[in-house]
């Protein structure tokens, strides 16, 4: 039996970070995971194998390049696979052991095995059969969230995928039917269709990721139906097997037979076996744990934090909920509260960015707002590069040039998004563009532009 200060159940952002934070005050730690690799979803099923996907089929298929440079790279579809799946293992290996090294330095216990909340503590059952009890003053749940499998989709068919299968395929299909036009459908339906799959997305809403500005949301479907991506949106997709052949069957009745299907359209908490309702921690009906603004659940002495409590579901703000949760567990006079304006990044092709209000927010708000835009087609080091395609969009308050959001589609969107973001946090105006130098070439420069515009159209509609 081991005793100790802080038992964090799960290794992803939120578990390493807040175990990490606890540890560093002083605090003895264990944390407990069911894999020998830690990291969580993000380095062994999701954020990083995913986007590692993504760069090495644009990279080996020179995808968006072609046209350019009249060449690309010539690989069979064995091969392709093969080096795709060697890419993402390195770096998985990579980034499981940056975590663990982390763990280490800090003097965290990690122990693998299943985790399941006791009075006083946590009992572990390790792969031995062993059963070894953990107390502990303070539990952290991180045990995050997996794919949503509702019960109308045949997921027993092997050609029948969620967000965590769909990597296991041991060969590119010729087509793809992706349900869910989400951040996860989106970047799986771009980076198969990087493959040279025929690939259909279809969502029951009328504009791909709704979370996003309107104007962002249109040019992604736009420049993705460019790439080859057929969108098909505002239906549902009945799925089943007739006569042996695959079928999707589409709300005006037409009919698809892709290969393969993946569906993608909302995620569950991983509380299922953790025993949270003995324990009196109380969820919702989707196995989210509910947690007050501290991130404390309805037991005393257990806290959550990351996927497991719901969106946004970005690795990001786990990691800073997780610290935070650490914080007034034990009083740590570090860090209270979460950033009210985390930057989001969605890895479709081509990427997307954004920060703070969206016109429509700024709208509901009752905002007296103006937009700026600069495209990336005017943007010298996005024609060397041979990426045109996205645009920055500045959204200000009029009264004092305030900015309150910033939207970017394009190549590095997700990178470039966090200067807007420093400036939204020191409630800076468009003047910081306006009097910034930018080198030359760089994408960067656009958001200059970007604010000029917004001058522009200031001086035009006063």
């Amino acid at each position: 039996m081991g005793s100790f200060d802080l038992v964090t159940i799960g290794s992803g952002p939120a578990g390493e970070k807040g175990a990490a934070q606890a540890a560093y005050f002083g605090h003895k730690v264990a944390v407990v995971d069911r894999q020998a690799r830690p990291g969580g979803a993000p380095v062994n099923s999701g954020g990083i194998p995913t986007k590692t996907l993504r760069e090495a089929a644009t990279y080996l298929t020179s995808f968006g390049k072609r046209d350019i440079y009249g060449v690309g790279i010539g690989l069979t579809t064995d091969l392709m696979v093969e080096r795709l799946r060697s890419r993402s293992a390195e770096v998985q290996e990579a980034m499981g052991a940056a975590v663990r090294q982390n763990l280490e330095r800090h003097d965290i216990h990690y122990i693998v095995g299943e985790a399941r909340l006791r009075h006083g503590g946590v009992a572990v059952t390790m792969p031995s059969g062993e059963e070894q009890m953990l107390s502990a003053k303070v539990v952290l749940i991180s045990t995050g969230s997996r794919p949503l499998r509702p019960g109308g989709i045949p997921f027993d068919d092997p050609a029948v995928h969620d967000s965590d299968t769909i990597l296991e395929m041991d060969r590119i299909p010729e087509s793809m039917v992706v349900i869910g036009a989400g951040p996860v459908g989106g970047e799986y339906a771009s980076i198969f269709t990087a493959l040279g799959v025929s690939v259909t997305i279809i969502d029951m809403s009328e504009r791909m990721a709704p979370f996003l500005d309107i104007e962002v949301s249109e040019l992604l479907r736009m420049y993705m139906e460019e790439g080859g991506t057929r969108v098909v949106l505002g239906t549902t997709g009945d799925v089943s097997r007739v006569d042996g052949r695959l079928q999707v069957k589409l709300g005006d009745g037409e009919v698809l037979h892709p290969e393969v299907v993946l569906f993608a359209a909302g995620r569950v908490g991983n509380t299922e076996e953790l025993g949270v309702r003995e324990a009196g921690v109380e969820c919702d009906d989707r196995g989210r744990i509910l947690v007050d603004k501290e991130y404390r659940t309805s037991a005393e002495g257990i806290y959550a934090a990351g996927d497991v409590i719901g969106p946004p579901a970005l690795a990001s703000v786990s990691a800073e909920q997780g610290r935070v949760a650490i914080c007034h567990a034990f009083g740590i006079p570090f860090k209270e509260a979460i950033d009210p304006v985390p930057p989001y990044g969605v890895y479709t092709i081509p990427e997307v960015g954004m920060v703070g209000m969206t016109e429509e927010a700024a709208k509901a708000a009752d905002i007296d707002y103006e937009v700026g835009r600069s495209w990336f087609v005017n943007n010298s080091r996005s024609a060397i590069a041979g990426t045109p395609a996205g645009f920055i969009k500045l959204v200000l308050n009029r009264e004092d040039r305030r900015l309150i959001g910033a939207h970017i589609i394009g190549e590095e969107a997700a990178e470039l998004i966090h200067q807007a973001q420093a400036v939204i946090h020191t409630r800076g105006t468009i003047d910081y563009f306006i009097e910034s130098t930018y080198n030359v070439p760089t994408r960067s420069e656009a958001f200059k532009y970007a604010a000029y515009d917004a001058l522009q159209n200031l001086a035009g509609s006063g």
